[in-house]
C-alpha cells in the first residue's frame, strides 16, 4: 500500500510538472504592440488680438518622413521673429528672419522718491 502511494504522488507530482509553463511570457510579449510608422499630418494656426497685441501662428506639415513648417511671434521691440524650419534624418535646420525695426522707447521713470 505504502509503495502505491509513493508511485502516486510521484506520478501527480511529474504531471504537475509537465502541465507548468516552461518559461515566462517576455516583456515584449505581454505588451501590447502598436504601429508606430509616421504618418502624415498638416495643421495650421494662429493668434491675432489687438487688444493684448499678442500675434502669433504655427504651420507645419509632413509627409511621415520629413517635416516642414514655420512659426511667427510678435516681439516686444515691435519686430516680427519669422522662424521657417526643416527636419528630417540628417537634423533639425531653422531660418530666423526678423521683419520690421526694433523700436525702443525713451526711458521715463514714473515718479521720484
Amino acid at each position: 500500500m505504502n509503495k502505491f502511494i509513493i508511485a502516486a504522488a510521484l506520478l501527480m507530482t511529474v504531471a504537475v510538472a509537465a502541465a507548468a509553463p516552461q518559461s515566462y511570457p517576455s516583456e515584449a510579449s505581454s505588451k501590447p504592440s502598436y504601429d508606430d510608422a509616421p504618418m502624415p499630418y498638416s495643421f495650421d494656426w494662429s493668434v491675432k488680438d489687438e487688444e493684448s497685441k499678442n500675434d502669433y501662428g504655427h504651420k507645419e506639415s509632413s509627409d511621415g518622413k520629413v517635416v516642414t513648417g514655420s512659426y511667427r511671434v510678435a516681439l516686444p521691440d515691435g519686430r516680427t521673429q519669422i522662424v521657417t524650419y526643416r527636419a528630417d534624418d540628417y537634423g533639425y535646420v531653422a531660418d530666423v528672419k526678423y521683419e520690421g525695426e526694433a523700436q525702443y522707447p525713451e526711458y521715463k521713470p514714473s515718479s521720484k522718491y
